[in-house]
């Protein structure tokens, strides 16, 4: 299985950190974001991964290279500007096939063992691992039913953490350009077609300069979560 790293973004909210380095490359626990997910992506014996870049994405590839300093292959999908994530996956699809791949969120931090994370069922577009709602997102996302099926409605909901295995075919037939991946989500939840696999460890939207900086103290504190 191959893995796409979501690391295109702007990364306005982590102004003004992001001004002159991009998010991906914001260290945390002594290294890049980034290469924390290279290294949990190799110990699930993930090596192939395809990574997209536009905002400073010379940056980018020149910390990485073609990943061998991190035991992994690099493939490198450029976008002249941001897609937004449903655009930058269909651009990707060529580097990535026509099997389902793991997407990754490039501003989140997870501990889940990804050897742990079933395979797409019959039929599926796409299993979302669900966590609990952290406190600045209570009302969450999605219910998680009793058959591990994602619902629209329900309760309890959970918050989509950002870790996903993915068909092509989810993105595959609209039109190209810039588009958000959470809507085909939503429609394919509608159909019946995703299911949810509920984490219950650790797991960071790093997604503000705070939030960067409290698991950063985490990570040099006694309580190593990688």
């Amino acid at each position: 299985m191959k893995a796409m790293i979501l690391a295109a973004g702007l990364g306005t909210r982590m102004r003004p950190l992001t001004d002159h380095c991009p998010k991906p490359l914001l260290r945390v626990g002594n290294k890049p974001l980034i290469v924390h997910h290279l290294e949990r992506l190799r110990a699930a014996g993930i090596h192939e991964v395809v990574i997209n870049v536009s905002y400073r994405a010379e940056q980018i590839i020149e910390a990485l290279g073609d990943g061998s300093s991190c035991g992994v292959s690099i493939a490198w999908s450029r976008e002249e500007t941001p897609l937004e994530t449903g655009g930058g996956i269909q651009r990707a699809l060529p580097l990535l096939g026509n099997t389902p791949f793991l997407l990754v969120n490039g501003d989140i931090w997870c501990d889940l063992d990804l050897t742990t994370l079933p395979a797409l069922g019959d039929g599926d577009l796409a299993r979302l691992v669900l966590v609990d709602n952290p406190e600045h997102h209570p009302d969450g996302d999605f219910h998680l039913d009793a058959d591990g099926r994602v619902l629209p409605q329900g309760e309890p909901r959970l918050t989509f953490s950002g870790l996903s295995l993915l068909d092509p075919a989810l993105v595959v037939d609209e039109p190209p350009g810039a588009f958000a991946l959470a809507p085909l989500l939503r429609r394919a939840i509608t159909a019946g077609r995703v299911a949810g696999h509920h984490h219950r460890g650790q797991w960071v939207d790093v997604g503000t300069p705070e939030r960067l900086r409290k698991l950063d103290e985490e990570l040099a504190s006694n309580r190593p979560r990688s």
